[in-house]
């Protein structure tokens, strides 16, 4: 006979027991409801690590284990260090991981911008797993709910210097189902033609690389800007203006040489020019959004709310574009989402790693009214999809991922799959981490005075 209230005070009825009715009651259906833990004596007991390459990118994968059984899945940003999240153990063990905007304080100090953010965001979504698991609820709707079932993603595309070649594979990535594109437009694609690009003698790709744009002496010619914008235009005509085209890269070129390609390029109705210039340069990229019509982006080496924020007031770009692994995780992007949204401006978010960081991302764009887009970086990675479990197949349908209902992050990983691309210098599979679990340092943002005390 089913357990309800009725039956339970039916068979009590003749023993006089049914007074005892609440606290029976609530034993009753624990025994028949799987509660997944007691989150109330959630306690953190190890952190560990597997390295995935290829992914298309190193991914360095972490799992939070606790007293019950449970454990979350996190992901240190592509091609970060996972030192960075293991560093944060000690700060970690015997907490609860429901407490995650508790834990975050206690840790973002140890992050920063760019893949340095990654340890402290990797840990944050596997705390957010952990607390979805506890409390059996998805992410999102701890977060306070969706405003969408479906996460629209654009998918980035290898360059190459023929137009034909460019075009073939942004209209493959049309052909199957995806419904925004995005293109590299650098300065590799003109700079071997003379009269292209103006630059010391000497400079080598990699000084050039490692310098910020406004400091390297490099400025495309008119010759230069007419090419790349040709190239635009080839690859535009034979994919047809009736789908979003994002573009990036452009290389290390100063700010006005920004303006005289943006400029050659509105013509072509591009989605947005992603990172002309770092971000850090506010007033110069608003100088570069002012005077161009087309939609300007940035953001996804910027870690936590407050840069965002700046950003949007100033309107220096249009779009802001975090990614997540190294904004501050899942709590952090959707409160700069929200500040950001006040000032008009959306979110797209960027994105390069495996199925558990991608659903980290899925759960906080559901839960975010400004979102735009997500980026995709894998559509080429035939076992992507392979490696977790849990979740309808395929992932991706149609350039849409639907946002999954299981408690959590809503993925489980496929041992099997994972364990065949490991980086082969990093082999190990989430072995233990006691090396990690203490370092004797004081870690207080503030100076300490003693009180004397008077018995």
């Amino acid at each position: 006979m089913p357990i309800n209230r009725r039956n339970l005070l039916r068979s009590l009825a003749g023993t006089g027991a049914a007074a005892l009715w609440s606290g029976v009651e609530l034993d009753a259906y624990q025994s028949h409801v799987n509660t997944n833990s007691k989150p109330s004596e959630l306690k953190i007991t190890d952190m560990r690590i597997a390295v995935v390459q290829g992914a298309p990118m190193t991914c360095p994968l972490i799992r939070i284990d606790t007293n019950q059984g449970i454990y979350g899945l996190g992901e240190v940003r592509d091609g970060a260090s996972k030192n960075y999240a293991l560093m944060l153990k000690r700060l970690l063990l015997n907490e609860n991981p429901c407490n995650v905007d508790k834990l975050f304080r206690k840790i973002k100090q140890f992050g920063f911008h760019a893949r340095q953010g990654g340890g402290v965001c990797g840990v944050e979504m596997a705390l957010w797993d952990l607390a979805g698991k506890a409390y059996n609820a998805p992410v999102y709707q701890l977060l306070g709910g969706k405003f969408r079932d479906k996460i629209r993603l654009y998918a980035d595309t290898d360059s190459s210097p023929d137009t034909n070649v460019m075009a073939e594979r942004v209209r493959e990535r049309r052909d199957r189902g995806f419904t925004w594109l995005k293109m590299d437009v650098g300065v590799g694609l003109v700079s071997k033609t003379p009269g292209t690009l103006t630059q010391p003698i000497g400079l080598s790709q990699r000084e050039a690389q490692m310098t910020q744009h406004m400091f390297t002496g490099m400025e495309l010619t008119p010759k230069g800007v007419d090419m790349l914008a040709e190239y635009v235009g080839r690859v535009r005509e034979k994919l047809g203006y009736d789908i979003p085209l994002s573009a990036d890269h452009f290389g290390h070129i100063g700010v006005n040489s920004c303006i005289r390609l943006g400029k050659a390029l509105e013509k072509y109705n591009l989605a947005w020019l992603e990172d002309m210039i770092p971000w850090q340069n506010t007033e110069l990229w608003k100088k570069i959004t002012d005077a161009v019509d087309i939609p300007t982006l940035t953001g996804e080496d910027i870690y936590l709310k407050e840069p965002f924020i700046e950003l949007a007031k100033t309107h220096a770009v249009d779009i802001l574009h975090p990614d997540l692994a190294t904004s501050g995780g899942i709590l952090e992007t959707k409160k700069m989402a929200d500040a950001i949204q006040d000032y008009g401006v959306p979110m797209a978010m960027h994105f390069a790693g495996t199925p558990v960081s991608a659903m980290a991302n899925v759960h906080c764009a559901a839960a975010t009214e400004n979102f735009l887009v997500m980026e995709f970086h894998s559509a080429d990675v035939p076992w992507w999809e392979d490696m977790v479990t849990g979740i309808p197949k395929p992932i991706i349908d149609k350039g849409f991922i639907t946002v999954p209902s299981a408690p959590g992050l809503g993925v489980t990983l496929n041992d099997e799959v994972v364990k065949k691309h490991l980086h082969p210098e990093q082999p190990g599979y989430f072995l233990p981490t006691p090396e990690w679990d203490k370092d004797r340092t004081n870690d207080r943002l503030f100076s300490f005075a003693g009180a004397a005390v008077h018995g």
